[in-house]
């Protein structure tokens, strides 16, 4: 009686209580070879319209439902890949108003350059090639200091300190009596051999010129500092008994310093002696030095997985100071012909990555996407778009979810 009633058991209708009947499809006639089953049944099925509530209310016309009453809608049959996309993000329709009023902006999805940059955090060390260590020559007694306390500025030639020892004032007499045998004979083999040995016990030139000059022997030899720099350490006293493995003074030369990084293994591709690096330290936030990577260590960290990374910053003003913390960026080579959108677009669950495509007249729909690289508020974008393509990057959150909800309803139902 009510041939829009139809369901898929038996039972009886909902408006007149009859027992339903069981209707049989007859076979349609062969279509053509190249149309498959789904598209030759699409083209001959008429419309029909159900209730989104009684999904066993069928009819091949508009109308309501006869359990709710609600406006009944048109089913449309789609291919399997269509359906599963549709179904895990399907489209949403938003009108103008809603649109205005959610602050929804897009984007276009680009292609062209992409800078490499690696963004980490360093720490200011001494340059190990700028460290001088002052030992002396021979064991003696430190007769005066010059210097008084660490951190104090030297440079090269002043005077660090005064010794006694036994075994240079030893040879300056060999040296006398050698000037004085040597200086009405042929040859001058033995006076040359005594000012070697003096130069070798770290006697300085102007005092062994002072020696020859005067014929004088000297109870205490200076010792000079070897480089310009800061005194790091300062090891000696005046009284101390010092002998060649006693280290007096650590001279360090901060007009160069480096800069201690660690980079993560994926980035290791990325990175190269001689690039280009900037740096900021939080003692001075206005300022930036510019610099190089020197030197990428060997091996990785097998906690951390990362690779310590050498840079060297000039420091003409001594401004950076040794254990000093850094905000370093390293600019590499940039990577050319990428895809890319911004990183607002994005949107992160743990599971996937998805954008949200703007499908014009107000219709959206959630994309998955495969991303690659960042830099610069920039994402690269592997597959999923193309180029021309766009994306939401403000209010795609509320989209996202109103597309997730409309999925799971799909599914109950």
């Amino acid at each position: 009686m009510h041939p829009n009633i139809v369901q898929d058991h038996p039972g009886s209708c909902p408006i007149c209580g009859m027992d339903l009947v069981e209707k049989r499809i007859t076979p349609a006639p062969q279509g053509s070879a190249q149309e498959t089953a789904l598209e030759h049944a699409a083209k001959h099925l008429d419309p029909t319209y159900v209730c989104p509530m009684h999904p066993n209310i069928v009819q091949d016309h508009p109308g309501t439902c006869p359990i709710c009453g609600m406006d009944l809608v048109e089913k449309r049959m789609t291919s399997k890949a269509s359906a599963q996309t549709a179904a895990a993000h399907p489209e949403v329709a938003l009108s103008g108003a809603i649109v205005q009023s959610l602050g929804v902006r897009t984007a276009a999805v680009e292609r062209g350059a992409l800078r490499r940059e690696i963004r980490t955090v360093g720490r200011v060390v001494y340059d190990e090639t700028r460290l001088a260590h002052v030992h002396p020559r021979a064991a003696g007694w430190v007769e005066r200091l010059s210097l008084r306390a660490e951190g104090e500025p030297v440079e090269k030639g002043d005077m660090l300190a005064d010794v006694y020892a036994p075994e240079v004032l030893s040879a300056q007499v060999d040296f006398l009596i050698a000037l004085e045998r040597g200086g009405n004979g042929s040859a001058r083999v033995a006076p040359d051999k005594a000012r070697n040995i003096l130069r070798l016990l770290g006697v300085p030139e102007a005092v062994i010129r002072d020696i020859e000059k005067t014929r004088q022997t000297r109870n205490t030899i200076p010792v000079e500092a070897p480089a310009a720099g800061i005194v790091t350490q300062l090891m000696a006293r005046e009284g101390m008994y010092v002998t060649p493995s006693t280290e007096m003074f650590t001279i360090a030369d901060l007009d160069e310093v480096w800069v201690l990084v660690d980079v993560f293994e994926h980035q290791l591709a990325w990175v190269a002696p001689g690039m280009p690096a900037e740096m900021q330290v939080p003692a001075y936030p206005d300022r930036t030095w510019t610099g190089k990577v020197d030197y990428l260590y060997p091996d990785l960290d097998p906690k951390t997985r990362t690779l310590r990374v050498r840079l060297v910053f000039p420091n003409p003003q001594r401004a950076l100071k040794p254990n000093m913390f850094a905000d370093v960026v390293i600019a590499g080579d940039p990577k050319q012909e990428v895809l890319k959108i911004p990183r607002d677009a994005l949107i992160v669950t743990g599971t996937r990555e998805s954008v949200v495509k703007a499908l014009g007249d107000g219709r959206f729909q959630p994309v998955d996407v495969v991303t690659g690289m960042a830099s610069d508020g920039v994402i690269e974008v592997r597959s999923g778009l193309a180029e021309g393509d766009q994306v939401v990057v403000s209010g795609q959150f509320l989209i996202d979810s109103e597309s997730s909800l409309q999925a799971s309803f799909r599914r109950m139902r």
